[in-house]
Order: C-alpha cells, then structure tokens, then sequence
C-alpha cells in the first residue's frame, strides 16, 4: 500500500501527523506532500512532530485569496501524484488544501480517504469557505473518517453510503496524548512562572474580523478589571487585520500578555493551566475535553455539538456583554466542569491505527 498525505497548516498537521508516524512504524509506504498554505505556522508543527515533508510544494504567497491558493494547488499537485501513484491520498479537514488536494485526486482516479469527515454546521456561509471545502470532499471519497457518531449521521444524510463511512475518534486525542505525556519549556519566559488564574484567549476566524474581534477585545478587559486574579494570555495570529485590531486594543494592559504564536506543545500545556479559554477555533473545542479545560466558543454556531453537549464548550458569540456573563460564570464557580470520569467525545485516542486499518483492508 502506498499512501501520500496533502496538508498545508497547522491544523492539519496535528492531525494527520499521528497517521504518519503510525503509518510509517508499520512500515506502510508514506509519502508527505505539504503545500505551504500557512508557511511558518506548518513549518513550527512539522519540527514538533519530526515530519520531513517528501514533496513541498511551498505555495503561500502574500495576501493571497482561497481561490488563488487553490489554483495553484490544481496547477502543482498532479505532477507530484502522477510520479509516486499512490493508493490512497489523504486530506483532512476543511481547508483550500485539503478541498483542492481532493479534486485533483478525483481527477487523477486515485482513491480520497477524508480524515475527520462529517462536520458540518448547516449554514454554507458559516465558517467560510470551510463549510463547503468539507462538504465538497465527501463525495468525492472513497473513505470518509467519521470523528464522532454524530458526523457519520451528518454524512448518512447526505447519502454517503455506509460502506463509505468510517467511526474512529478524532486523531487529535492521539495527538495531544503525545504531548502531554511530555514536559514543556515556555520560549516566552513570562510564561514560565505564572502565578494566579490563567484566562487563555485566542481568536482568528475571518467572520470575526472587524466589528466582532472589537467586542472580543472589549470582553477582555472587562474581565481582567472584574477579575483582578487573572492573567489573560493571548498568543496573536500572524493575520495583518487580527493584530492590528488586537495590538491596538490590547497592548501594554495590565495583566495581559500578547504573545507570540506558541508551539503546539506550549499551547497544549498552557491550555491545560488555564481556568478557562476563550477561542474562535475549531480544533480548540475538540482539545478541551482531553485537557480538561472548559472553552467558551465566540461563535453564533459550530460545527462541533459533541463538545457543547459534554458540558466542555458553551456557544456565547461574539457580544462583549455575553462573553463577560459566561465567562463570569465559570470564573466566579456558579458554572462548574463535568466530572473527572465523563467520556471524551472525540475517542480513545486510537483514532489513526483504525484509519490504516481501513485503508489496508481496502487495498486487500
């Protein structure tokens, strides 16, 4: 079996790294191929997880459009499938990569197996593009991987066929397994020897550009002035329009840190401390439930339920007023975290032996 793994971000990269390395330890033909969407932020995830990529196609570009981006991954791509032929090609995800990796598969008959398929929030528009790339994928695979229950129903509804449809938890449980079996060092030496509360923050997600990401910043405040225990971390996206709005706001407060985009491994490990985080994310809704740390999503919907319903995420949108009440909730103890012994929604950290598993009895 010979298998080539498409990713572009950092994202992706946590979770397709376990199929990798498990992939490669079974002495399973595994090729690489990273498309440099997010430059800087794959390359710090590839050093993490000592993945050398076999083919980069390194094609970010400055202030550039989904559409440009995925144009030049239909013009690159083939020559590189065309030379190793592989069995299987993976994508994972939701993104310009894993949508235009997939498409150029299909077109080059090569079989799609669509890593944490079946998420979906039913409104096309919200997350954009990212709604569409992933329901785009799925009918063009041969395989879709089903994280939850609830996303192999989503793909059933959308008359994938269950022959299709995979159920095997979500690979970032086998990530942050890893991790945080292992120590940290924090680069950032304010980071080293916090006292008090941790409120982590992050925030990135283009719908929230603008008027949103003001009243994210405002909430912020509020909460370092009414909770004078806290120390706010909030490590900045590299986008132009989120730091500015962010260092405008934000910078040289009391008790609140910008920092620099962390390593997986500091940000797991902060997460971790932290009393509570604040994010747009997607993949921080599924790491909540294993670091044991509740999130408020500063989102109006998710494509992510299983982690609202087990009680480690609560959906509070983007209103200052809305985000200080929750949030104060949980800070103030009126709002407590599910017991110790309440199973995480997103597997058992297997996640990545039941894909190849899959992929290897196909191929038989």
């Amino acid at each position: 079996m010979r298998i080539v793994t498409v990713f572009g971000t950092r994202p992706e990269a946590i979770k397709m790294a376990p199929i990798i390395r498990a992939a490669r330890a079974a002495e399973i033909e595994t090729h690489v191929c990273v498309t440099a969407q997010h430059r800087d932020m794959l390359d710090q995830m590839l050093r993490v997880f000592s993945i050398a990529p076999d083919h980069d196609l390194n094609l970010m570009q400055e202030d550039q459009t989904p559409l440009q981006f995925a144009a030049r991954v239909l013009e690159t791509l083939p020559a590189v499938l065309r030379k190793i032929r592989p069995d299987w090609l993976l994508v994972q995800g939701d993104t310009t990569t894993a949508f235009a990796a997939a498409f150029v598969a299909f077109q080059e008959k090569i079989r799609i197996g669509h890593v944490e398929s079946g998420l979906r929030t039913g409104d096309k528009l919200r997350p954009f593009p990212e709604e569409m790339n992933r329901r785009l994928i799925s009918p063009l695979a041969e395989l879709n991987f089903a994280p939850t229950v609830r996303a192999a129903a989503n793909l059933r509804a959308e008359g994938i066929p269950d022959s299709r449809i995979i159920l095997t938890g979500n690979t970032v449980v086998d990530a942050l397994n890893g991790i945080l079996a292992a120590p940290v060092k924090f680069l950032d030496p304010r980071l080293e020897n916090l006292s008090g509360r941790i409120l982590l923050v992050t925030a990135h997600r283009r719908e929230n550009f603008g008027d949103p990401l003001e009243q994210i910043c405002s909430a912020v405040l509020a909460l370092g002035e009414k909770f004078t225990d806290l120390t706010i971390v909030l490590p900045v996206h590299p986008n132009p329009a989120v730091r500015a709005t962010i260092n405008a706001r934000l910078r040289n407060r009391e008790r609140v840190l910008l920092v620099d985009p962390l390593s997986y491994p500091e940000f797991v490990h902060l997460m971790k401390r932290a009393a509570l985080i604040l994010s747009d994310s997607g993949g921080v809704q599924e790491e909540a439930p294993t670091v044991r740390t509740p999130v408020l999503v500063m989102r109006e919907i998710t494509e992510r339920p299983e982690a609202v319903e087990s009680g480690w995420a609560q959906l509070v949108g983007t209103s200052t007023e809305e985000i200080v009440s929750r949030a104060s909730a949980w800070l103030s103890g009126e709002k407590s975290a599910p017991s110790d012994g309440a199973p995480n929604p997103f597997g058992d950290g297997r996640a990545a032996a039941k894909i190849l598993h899959a992929l290897s009895s196909v191929v038989s």
